[in-house]
């Protein structure tokens, strides 16, 4: 009997022991490849150390950043790929003050890399921002940083949402029938959509989102902090092997490789990719996950001076870079 117990007892344990090990599901959001990695993070074997080891991945497609900052709210994401102006809106608006900055995403026009364009029809009669005025202005979701930019300039020139003009949301890949069928007046584009040369053939650049917001913390991944301090050590592995990935991705030796990953995925041709994909025709990613959070800073203070934020919020209260300097001098340089 009292043999029987024992053997019960360590049975009990080793289901525990078990249990612990399993590996935490890591539920992340993205918008649009190449901007966002997470779908093709490891697609190169042998970059993820401890993905099925210590948390599994799980990208979830959103058709914007503010669609994760709800589903961040909820609890049915854990890490959120969150615009400047989600950030804002998460602590602002929806007294989020749990949100922390932990990861880099992308910069735009950053270190004389890529900036967003928004483009108008080459016969298009406008030909400055005053000129949006009556206009049908398209977005791929509102609120999002390209949106906030948008507006942003629109503002600077005398012109007002919803007063001067209207806003249509379309997803990125819609964007350049619903500009040339003249469905809208003026369009937002990312890479790689910005480079299609059917796009560029009938279309042209009114500006840049560097000209609407300067240098701009576009994206960055953001938890919440009760989160982290739960599953600390699992962020951290990710972050490694994130880090990992970036510099694989960013290495020019590997460029070709890349370029067939990110083609695939998209489903597009790799000569769509070649000349700019991972150089400075793209937008800026730091090699050791490291946002700036002093161009967040600007963005936000940009957005307060417009009238977009109440009141001024300092990121260094909600930002843990903690983990990604960690998860860094384990990578080493």
């Amino acid at each position: 009997m009292r043999r029987v117990a024992v053997l019960l007892i360590a049975g009990l344990l080793v289901a525990a022991g078990t249990a612990r090990a399993e590996p935490l599901k890591l539920r992340i959001g993205w918008v649009v490849v190449p901007a966002s990695l997470e779908p093709i993070y490891f697609a190169k074997p042998g970059i993820a150390v401890h993905n099925g080891k210590s948390y599994v991945l799980e990208p979830i497609h959103f058709a914007g950043t503010t669609q994760q900052l709800q589903a961040l709210a909820t609890g049915d994401l854990d890490l959120a790929n969150l615009a400047y102006s989600a950030v804002g809106a998460a602590i602002q608006n929806a007294n989020m003050q749990d949100l922390r900055v932990i990861f880099d995403g992308v910069q735009d026009g950053a270190h004389g890399y890529y900036s967003n364009e928004f483009m108008v029809p080459k016969d298009s009669p406008i030909h400055k921002i005053e000129d949006l005025k009556g206009k049908v202005l398209a977005t791929n979701a509102i609120g999002t940083a390209v949106d906030i930019g948008m507006k942003a300039i629109a503002r600077r020139h005398g012109l007002e949402d919803k007063r001067d003009f209207s806003v249509i949301e379309v997803s990125f890949p819609n964007m350049k029938s619903v500009l040339l069928e003249h469905k809208a007046d003026l369009a937002t584009f990312v890479p790689p959509f910005s480079y299609d040369p059917a796009l560029r053939d009938k279309a042209r650049t009114l500006f840049t989102m560097k000209d609407a917001m300067g240098v701009t913390q576009l994206t960055m991944l953001t938890a919440r902090a009760g989160f982290i301090k739960q599953h600390r050590a699992q962020i951290i592995d990710f972050m490694e092997d994130a880090i990992r990935a970036i510099r694989w991705y960013t290495d020019p030796k590997n460029h070709d490789e890349a370029v067939q990953i990110v083609a695939g995925f998209m489903k597009r041709p790799p000569a769509l990719f070649q000349k700019w994909l991972f150089t400075k025709g793209d937008d800026y990613r730091d090699r050791s996950g490291v946002p700036d959070l002093g161009a967040l800073q600007r963005n936000l203070d940009t957005e307060r001076q417009l009238g977009l934020l109440k009141e001024r919020i300092d990121v260094r209260k909600y930002a843990d870079l903690s983990l990604v300097k960690e998860a860094g001098r384990h990578v080493g340089k």
